[in-house]
């Protein structure tokens, strides 16, 4: 049984799915990875036929920590420690730099069919909705002190309170250390040396805690959510899953202040990319937006979906990665499509197809005439090609509307691959005009390799990929000739580099008399450079 699907079986009355996102910045296309977990135990349950809601979280009292490198460091330091509700917005799209970046990132929401119900932590604590988790854990501070000592092995001052003021002077809520409690206000000290990051004003006082006056530590934040919303399940990445992390010890506050059993969790794995785990401040990795921009929906969903969570995806947008990607899906969507055909009385999804099933926007798995997205990509670099033309001559069948829209949505997926996110290396750059100098290099094999090639291609009668690429390899083994050797002359001659893509392809997107007319320069080039 699928794991979403193990989820939703095993589950027992009304279910309250969360999940929670701190808007430091940017927000990556690691933090996805979560959205699409908890969206698709969501639709399990609900297929199920179990009660269900589901609940995301802005953690918008977080402090601001550190200055993304893409904005401007002098305007923003001196918000460094505020709440990042109380930060301004980087642009006047926005109210506060928390509406700002988490606007981007449900916008991707929207775009991936993902529709929790959104709510800010600053309404929670500002409507008082969180008052009466703050006073049960301010009266119990030395329980809240005994769970982090025995989970994770954190020592707190006996006159330490899970509390930090929004200090009254300076504003930050960083700095700032609770060190007593009176049953109606705390007392606090903003600390100079509270952080090595930022410095507190060191103004001291009484002040109230109820009605957005500061907030819970986040590990007794998050048990505090679980309370007021009545959350079920929630599951976490595997930084704060670790023993004795994060995870764990809201796991005791919960049992041992509250008497009540945590929301079911299970771990989840990081997107990588290059094997470096993602990071919002730090601007690591690509955004959620950037990706959302290259990727299709079904596709950045299937990205998600077709490794179990446990396991860490490693995603680069070079060409292997993004064309492999578009492959798989395609493939597995051509079995899912077979499947049904000799088994049209069969309604029920099987396992293999069930991250395809959970990939869709919708719960119907549409069948489409898959166009090659390296094909594409080769395509779009051809001068003077009428691209949609060209994908409509290589599709043989007439291609529906639902059809086109798959093809419009990976022409411009290639496209900004092309922008983006192609090397140089990775790029076609066809030498229309005149025949490349490297192509002067050619050794006399080469050159002969050439001549041969000009004879059997004259030939032929069928101009296609396949063809061409049997013929430049029969060619090669015609002369005997180290294949690798024949196919470095063709790159040389029509992209001045030693590598390209797919020779054949490349050629049949050119007109037969041009490529026999280059391969002729080519050669004749390489006789007056002999003279």
């Amino acid at each position: 049984m699928f794991w979403a699907d193990k989820i939703a079986a095993d589950a027992v009355g009304n279910q309250i799915v969360n999940d929670s996102k701190t808007p430091s910045g940017r927000v990556h296309v690691g933090s996805l990875r979560g959205v699409i977990i908890h969206d698709v135990i969501y639709r399990a349950l609900k297929h199920a036929g179990k009660p269900v809601k589901f609940l995301y979280g802005v953690d918008d009292y977080d402090a601001l920590d550190t200055v993304p490198k893409y904005l401007d460091k002098d305007k923003f330091s001196p918000y460094l420690g505020f709440p990042l509700c109380n930060t301004p917005s980087p642009e006047e799209t926005a109210s506060d730099y928390a509406k700002y970046f988490m606007g981007e990132f449900l916008e991707v929401f929207e775009y991936l069919g993902v529709q929790p119900e959104v709510y800010y932590l600053r309404d929670l604590y500002r409507s008082g909705k969180l008052n009466n988790s703050i006073d049960i854990f301010l009266k119990n501070a030395h329980l809240v002190r005994e769970a982090y000592k025995e989970i994770s092995k954190a020592d707190r001052p006996d006159n330490w309170y899970p509390f930090q003021v929004v200090c009254e002077n300076c504003g930050k809520i960083a700095t700032t250390v609770v060190t007593d409690y009176n049953g109606s206000e705390v007392f606090y000290t903003c600390k100079p040396d509270a952080t090595n990051w930022v410095a507190g004003c060191g103004h001291s006082g009484w002040v109230s805690p109820f009605n957005g006056n500061g907030k819970l530590p986040w590990k007794v934040e998050w048990v505090a959510k679980w309370e007021l919303l009545g959350v079920t399940i929630e599951m976490a990445g595997k930084d704060h899953s670790q023993k004795g992390g994060s995870r764990d010890v809201a796991n005791a506050i919960c049992r041992k202040i509250l008497k009540k059993q945590p929301p079911f969790h299970s771990p989840y794995e990081f997107i990588l990319v290059n094997g470096t785990k993602m990071s919002s401040s730090k601007g690591v990795g690509s955004s959620a937006k950037d990706i959302a921009a290259l990727l299709p929906s079904e596709l950045l969903r299937f990205l998600m979906l077709r490794t179990q969570p446990r396991s860490a995806i490693n995603f680069s947008p070079n060409n292997e990665t993004v064309t492999r990607l578009f492959r798989d899906y395609d493939t597995l969507n051509g079995k899912y499509q077979t499947y049904l055909g000799a088994n049209p009385e069969k309604s029920e999804i099987t396992e293999d197809f069930i991250p395809l099933f959970y990939s869709q926007i919708g719960d119907e798995i549409k069948s489409y005439n898959p166009f090659d997205f390296s094909t594409l990509i080769s395509l779009l670099q051809i001068p003077h090609i009428d691209i949609k033309e060209e994908v409509a001559k290589r599709s043989g069948d007439s291609l529906t509307e639902f059809d086109w829209e798959i093809v419009n949505q990976r022409i411009a997926a290639a496209q900004k691959w092309l922008a983006d996110y192609a090397d140089e290396e990775e790029k076609l750059v066809l030498y229309l005009d005149k025949v490349p100098e490297k192509a002067g290099e050619l050794t006399q094999i080469q050159v002969s390799y050439l001549e041969r090639l000009i004879e059997n291609l004259q030939k032929l009668t069928n101009w296609e990929g396949e063809e061409l690429q049997t013929t430049l390899f029969s060619t090669s083994k015609e002369l005997d000739m180290p294949q690798p050797l024949a196919f470095k002359a063709i790159y040389l001659s029509f992209l001045g580099k030693e590598k390209g893509p797919k020779a054949g392809a490349l050629l049949s997107y050119l007109e037969k008399s041009f490529v026999i007319a280059r391969l002729q320069d080519a050669i004749n080039l390489n006789l007056a450079v002999a003279k």
